[in-house]
């Protein structure tokens, strides 16, 4: 049995099923879901919308890995571009500039395995961003 209810209007859904409580968060190129989480590593699913991409942006806390489970991912990791299908995945490094996009024609799923020493969220400096959330 799935549970969900709306935390809030426009950014979380909470969800309950069988495996614990997810709370998803809404962004405008697609969504995130923390799957699991303790001190040194976190656990999303992470959904992009088609053709929608992430900010370009850094971490100085944490490396990340991902692993597509569905759709096309263009992958930026410094001067590095590549496309992952269905069952690959990349490193990205501490303190390397990357970017998730999906150039294709249906949501690109991935896993992702944050592992460091702070995970919050806050710990994104944005280089270039599509929706104006760029540091300044």
């Amino acid at each position: 049995m799935v549970e969900s209810k709306v935390v809030s209007q426009t950014t979380k859904l909470s969800i309950t099923s069988e495996l614990g409580r997810f709370n998803t968060t809404q962004r405008p190129w697609g969504s995130f879901t923390v799957l699991e989480e303790a001190p040194g590593y976190k656990i999303k699913r992470i959904e992009v919308k088609p053709g929608h991409r992430l900010s370009l942006q850094v971490h100085y806390h944490r490396s990340e890995h991902w692993v597509v489970v569905s759709g096309t991912a263009k992958v930026t990791c410094g001067d590095k571009e590549e496309i992952l299908q269905n069952n690959q995945s990349t490193y990205v490094p501490q303190c390397t500039s990357h970017r998730l996009e999906n150039p294709g024609f249906i949501p690109l799923v991935l896993i992702e395995v944050q592992s460091g020493e702070y995970l919050g969220e806050d710990d994104i400096v944005r280089f270039q961003d599509d929706y104006a959330r760029a540091n300044s």
